[in-house]
């Protein structure tokens, strides 16, 4: 009798489902801001981007053209190197007249960042 007693008298504990719903959506939250946090900074849409913007702007446009690029996958691994040194190492200039930076993604998915310098 007593094994009956003790399967009546046990409860569902419902405290730890309600507190593990909530560590759910607080971290969820959390690491929707943090995603979202950088969109702002890189003039990204999050749907679609596809964004040529001045960096630099200087005198004439200059007889070269150097390219350097860096891509972004899902917004967590990040590989290239978009610098201005870098395209200026690329399309061998020493003095850069203009500086623009272009950016596209799709869905955040995979974004790509392009610098391109123009000068002598």
């Amino acid at each position: 009798m007593k094994h009956k007693n003790a399967l009546r008298k046990h409860k569902p504990n419902l405290t730890k489902n309600t507190d593990m719903k909530k560590t759910i959506v607080i971290i969820s939250i959390a690491l929707t801001a943090l995603t979202l946090s950088s969109c702002g900074t890189t003039r990204a849409g999050a749907l679609y981007t596809d964004v040529t913007a001045p960096v630099a702007v200087g005198s004439g446009t200059g007889s070269r053209v150097g390219v350097s690029k860096s891509t972004t996958y899902f917004g967590l691994i990040s590989l290239g190197d978009a610098s201005i040194a870098a395209a200026k190492r690329n399309g061998g200039i020493t003095t850069v007249n203009t500086a623009d930076e272009h950016i596209s993604s799709i869905l955040g998915i995979i974004t790509t960042f392009t610098t391109t310098v123009r000068g002598n």
